[in-house]
């Protein structure tokens, strides 16, 4: 027998629960705090709504700035809200309120706050905010403008300016009015003349969010409301009401007293103007800002009661939720320091390439990769920290250089490079390893790379120090050669080459190892070792008047530190080692995107427009959804 209209729900399958992908959760936060999302979320949707600014020496302060965003996130996630506080007001002057924010997945999301109102003895500069506080009059009949709203600008805007204008009638009164405070919905209303009465303007209107949150806070889920401009009850004048949303009225006029009201706590709402009573009465003080408020709604777990209805048009639009992807990668670390020159004796070895690890492209495109390229790497929607290994130092003698440091993302980890040898300090393994020098009849060897191991290798050796009582180091390893062996009478070994890929669109070489210094005796003619092609710095030549320092690594490269040389009486400092870089590569169809703003997201031009790349330079973290 047929089910009866709307209960169809089957236990696990029905037809008709519309709502089956997931349930709403709306999350209050009032004072500063964190909220940890529900298994199965995937996007929030948030209102972040700044603290108001306080009231001026007449004008209206300005809503704190109300913004409406949907987020990425993951499921089991800290989102970090912080909530601004309401401009205070010690005196006429108020101040501006405070900035609310939430941090998602390494990314804050700000609201500015609230501009405070002004007058004559107020400064105008501090007016500006996400909704510009109101303007005041001492009975001159020049125009005067309110603070800017949206500031910074956003996109949508986060507010409105505050209201301005002039006294208008038969004759500029020597009293004072003024105008509201701007709001999240309107501007800030002007002064204005209605009759015989001189009118303060009310504060612009707030935003209701109820739509999407329901019924939130203390004004019935309408935020940002701008305060009201102070009247002066000397002659006949009257007060600005509070913009809906929390927004303070002005004092003075016909009000009882002179102070202006704040707004209203966790509104965001701006804080009224201060008034002046009755002759004698003093002027009041303004009302402060109210705080404000982060509101976070977020789609959770499915119920466990599944539409058929809404699965086959999931599945029909491509719209069916994924559980994980295939991506491309390139992560490259830090490249090492190259090893330091040494009075008299040698040069030092150069550094070794930070470790090289790529996956081979067959997931995202059949783009140019290198020989080092392996298979894609697979993850699930969230959050992922990205390491960005930095290079290596190349500290004067005898202070030891440094190796550079891993680069990471997901399970992928490449070693960073090995520093180069230099006298009192050996050299080291690494992504690829760091040349040798030279200690007396001796020659120091080059330390291994692709340590620890991986496979493919991510790396290559160092080069040998030449022998003979004097002489060059060896080049550091570099991503796809080996580091070449220091010669006599004292040449410097060439860093190994690094290699190419296009995985951003076109083809980069990195992981260039570090060329060696050099050291002759004798006055014999010497050459240091040159950076291997990706990066890799260059030794300097013991006869150079101007620097014996090794050269720096390429900066993104991972390419190991050139070594320094040795001269009479001297020593050379080793080149620092050039930071990795790490991209991840996945079809355009998957939404990236990348913290701190220094890194990038970009779509790649024709013919590879279906693909995606997310660059990161420094270190940071990536979402994926």
């Amino acid at each position: 027998m047929a089910s009866p209209s709307g209960s169809a729900n089957g236990g696990i399958i029905g037809k008709s629960n519309k709502t089956s992908f997931g349930k709403c959760t709306v999350t209050s936060k009032t004072s500063s705090g964190d909220i940890t999302t529900q298994p199965g979320t995937r996007v929030v949707k948030t209102a972040i709504i700044a603290g108001g600014g306080a009231g001026g020496d007449r004008g209206g302060g300005g809503a704190g700035g109300l913004r409406n965003i949907e987020i990425n996130t993951t499921g089991g996630s800290t989102l970090t809200a912080t909530i601004g506080a309401g401009g205070a007001a010690p005196g006429p002057a108020g101040l501006k309120g405070a900035t609310s924010s939430l941090a998602v997945c390494g990314t804050t999301y700000s609201a500015a706050g609230g501009g405070h109102g002004f007058g004559a003895s107020s400064v105008p500069a501090c007016a500006n905010g996400g909704s510009g506080g109101g303007n005041g009059t001492d009975g001159s009949a020049t125009p005067i403008t309110g603070g800017v709203g949206n500031t910074p600008s956003v996109n949508p805007s986060q507010g409105n300016p505050g209201g301005g204008g002039s006294i208008p009638g038969p004759s500029a009164p020597s009293f004072s009015v003024a105008a509201g405070g701007g709001g999240a919905g309107a501007a800030g209303t002007n002064i204005s003349f209605c009759g015989s009465t001189y009118v303060s303007g009310p504060g612009g209107a707030g935003l209701d969010i109820s739509p999407d949150y329901g019924n939130i806070g203390p004004t019935c889920s309408v935020f940002a409301g701008g305060g009201g401009g102070g009247g002066d009850g000397r002659q006949t004048s009257s007060f600005g009401t509070g913009g809906t949303g929390g927004g303070g009225a002005g004092g003075g006029g016909p009000s009882p007293t002179v102070t202006g009201s704040a707004g209203t706590n966790n509104t965001g709402g701006g804080g009224g103007g201060a008034g002046v009573g009755p002759s004698p009465s003093p002027n009041g003080p303004a009302g402060a800002g109210g705080p404000g408020i982060v509101v976070v709604k977020e789609l959770s777990k499915a119920s466990g009661v599944w539409s058929m209805q809404s699965q086959f048009s999931a599945k029909s639009q491509g719209t069916w939720p994924e559980f994980g992807f295939s991506l491309d990668y390139l992560v490259v670390a830090g490249g090492g320091g190259g090893g330091n020159g040494r009075a008299n004796y040698n040069g030092g070895g150069g550094a070794g390439a930070g470790g090289y690890r790529e996956s081979s492209g067959t997931s995202t495109g059949s783009y140019t990769t290198s020989p080092l390229g392996a298979g894609s790497a697979f993850i699930v929607a969230g959050c992922y920290s990205i390491t960005v290994g930095a290079g290596g130092s190349g500290g004067p003698y005898p202070t030891a250089s440094t190796s550079g440091t891993d680069s990471i993302f997901s399970s992928i980890t490449s070693t960073g490079g090995g520093r180069g040898g230099q006298g009192g300090a050996n050299v080291e393994t690494g992504g690829s390893g760091g040349g040798g020098f030279n200690s007396c009849a001796t020659p120091r060897c080059g330390a291994a790379g692709n340590t620890p191991p991986t496979s493919p290798p991510q790396g290559n050796a160092g080069g040998n120090g030449s022998p003979g009582p004097v002489g060059g180091g060896g080049g550091g390893g570099g991503a796809g050669a080996v580091g070449a062996n220091g010669s006599t009478p004292g040449n410097g070994g060439n860093g190994g080459n690094g290699l190419a890929t296009s995985i951003t669109g076109s083809s980069v070489t990195r992981g260039g190892g570090g060329g060696a210094g050099t050291f002759s005796q004798g006055g014999a003619s010497t050459n240091a070792g040159c950076g291997g092609s990706g990066g890799g710095g260059n030794g300097t030549p013991q006869p150079s008047s101007v620097a014996r320092n090794g050269t720096a690594g390429s900066t993104n490269t991972g390419g190991g530190g050139g070594g320094g040389s040795g001269y009479p009486g001297g020593s050379g400092d080793g080149g620092a080692g050039g930071s990795g870089i790490v991209v991840v590569r996945g079809p355009s169809t998957i939404n990236f995107s990348a913290a701190p703003g220094t890194n990038s997201v970009a779509t790649l031009p024709a013919p590879e427009g279906s693909y995606k790349v997310a660059t990161f330079t420094v270190s940071g973290t990536l979402t994926v959804s």
